[in-house]
């Protein structure tokens, strides 16, 4: 394997990490900085593994100190989660959970304005 396809495989991830989570970034670390705890632990390393191998490959000395194994390993983890991720259905799910916690919140105001009125004997 050389330099050329784990930049393949870094640059297929980033872009993954673009189109499914709309991350932006200069290149694949950037990305997954900013991704943060979005991603489960497996695949943030797995994706570290691949910016850290990516990066090592643009030095012909370095390119022999990586496992070609473990960057393919890598990028299978990646591209496998990333690939699962649906974005409408993240957006869908944001927007409703956003229209459920405002709904629960006027709920409790009106449940605690009508207390009060009762209260102060209005109803």
């Amino acid at each position: 394997m050389s330099a050329v396809t784990i930049q393949q495989m870094a640059d297929r991830v980033a872009q993954l990490l673009e189109e499914r989570l709309g991350l932006g970034g200069r290149d694949l670390a950037a990305k997954l900085k900013r991704a943060g705890r979005t991603l489960p632990k497996k695949v943030r390393d797995s994706g570290r593994l691949l910016a850290q191998s990516a990066q090592k490959g643009q030095n012909p000395k370095l390119l022999g100190q990586i496992d070609m194994a473990d960057v393919t390993e890598a990028y299978d983890v990646c591209v496998k989660h990333l690939i699962a991720i649906d974005p409408v259905g993240r957006r869908r799910d944001l927007f409703a959970g956003m229209v459920g916690s405002v709904g629960f919140g006027v709920l409790v105001l009106l449940v605690a304005l009508f207390g009060f009125l009762a209260w102060r004997g209005y109803f």
